[in-house]
């Protein structure tokens, strides 16, 4: 586990087309080393994996069900392979989870696919205090 730090004048990590496009792509070929991500990629991209960073909410509601579920399984495996991907209780498969089953689309399996695949204990609906 690594710990944070906080720096004010840093900027907010922001969530382009074009990184959503390449976590789209690497979300299809999940055998592949760092899934196709370049280890600059990784790095770029490992603040945005934090739910506080992005609000995974509204942008899950313009992807499709197919994509949500390739974006739930890339970031449940890249969680343990990218250490840098560690988000636990913030991690955006909650809130892709939660979009799914707001539209009744959420497939019986996944979550059995989520625990089978992940040692984070808030996969796949998030902290119990938060659903309180």
């Amino acid at each position: 586990m690594s710990v944070e730090t906080f720096d004010p004048d840093a900027e907010k990590p922001v969530m382009s087309a074009d990184l959503l496009a390449r976590l789209l792509a690497a979300a299809v070929d999940l055998s592949a080393e760092s899934y196709g991500l370049t280890p600059e990629e990784v790095d770029r991209m490992a603040p945005l994996v934090r739910q506080g960073a992005v609000d995974w909410r509204a942008l899950a509601q313009d992807l499709s069900d197919d994509q949500l579920v390739s974006l739930v399984r890339l970031f449940t495996l890249a969680e343990t392979a990218l250490p840098a991907w560690e988000s636990g209780e913030k991690s955006p498969v909650i809130a892709l989870v939660a979009e799914m089953k707001r539209r009744g689309s959420f497939p019986q399996d996944l979550t059995r696919w989520i625990k089978a695949n992940t040692d984070n204990r808030f996969l796949p609906y998030g902290s119990l205090l938060d659903r309180l």
